[in-house]
């Protein structure tokens, strides 16, 4: 197959794949992935609204997925503009007496992390939920790229191979520090104290099965609890979601990103 041919095939899996609601399972892993690294859970802690409005950050990481995916032009242009403008003025700088680290959203190496967790997160549940669909394909992985270059980050920051990828994910999980600020807003983040109610009443089974498919350095630091309860309500729930992926229809199974799409054309 030709190069062209092959980014044909990466693209067009990228486009199927991304909008699949099964995917949702991974959400919360992503941003509690993302919490943990120390420059960005300080960031976050300081310039964003997480702990009055956690599931904004849900909201908008699955608009950004959507629209980079299988939104049009003028809705990708509208997201990657709403990011820029919410990452300028995120920095900090290093207080040793506070041992809080210097950060910016502008910096690579952070916005490489952020695409890292997108991709990881959804090849973990991909390969559950949707395990006659998706294979450690290179080419839909490079796709996974865009999630990064939107964010600016230098398209040579991108791991070139699966296997340098996870030997990245490697390296950077080691690093991984959960402070007590960042280990309250994941908890504010399953207590969605401001969410809709039919919202709430979901969380607690989201809570566990972020548990579940966090890497276990993760969930260890921030002091959750890998219980045989949480294991059995992840087991159950992945079966139900995989199920749910191979009768339902694609109108049902896409309607969280349809939803999400019309939400970007209103934005202003």
């Amino acid at each position: 197959m030709s190069q062209q041919g092959s980014e044909s095939r990466g693209r067009e899996q990228f486009t199927r794949i991304a909008p699949e609601a099964g995917l949702l399972l991974g959400a919360g892993r992503a941003i509690l992935m993302q919490l943990a690294h120390p420059q960005i859970g300080q960031a976050i802690a300081e310039h964003s609204d997480f702990a009055s409005n956690p599931l904004s950050r849900l909201i908008h990481t699955l608009g950004y997925i959507y629209a980079l995916s299988n939104g049009t032009a003028e809705q990708q242009r509208k997201m990657i503009r709403h990011v820029d403008n919410a990452h300028r003025n995120v920095r900090g700088t290093r207080d040793l007496g506070k041992g809080t680290p210097a950060y910016s959203a502008l910096d690579p190496k952070l916005q490489l992390w952020v695409a890292a967790t997108l991709y990881d997160s959804a090849r973990v549940i991909a390969a559950q939920v949707l395990p006659h669909e998706v294979e450690h394909d290179e080419q839909l992985y490079r796709q996974y790229a865009q999630l990064g270059d939107a964010l600016q980050m230098p398209t040579d920051y991108w791991p070139s191979t699966l296997q340098e990828f996870d030997q990245y994910m490697t390296t950077t999980l080691a690093s991984l520090k959960v402070t007590d600020q960042t280990r309250a807003l994941a908890n504010e983040l399953f207590l969605g104290r401001n969410a809709p109610w039919w919202i709430r009443l979901g969380l607690p089974l989201m809570r566990d099965v972020t548990i579940a498919q966090l890497p276990r350095a993760v969930h260890e630091q921030f002091g959750f609890d890998l219980t045989q309860k949480v294991q059995r309500r992840n087991r159950v729930t992945v079966s139900f979601v995989r199920m749910g992926t191979r009768i339902l229809p694609v109108r049902l199974r896409h309607l969280p990103m349809r939803m999400m799409l019309r939400r970007i054309d209103r934005m202003v």
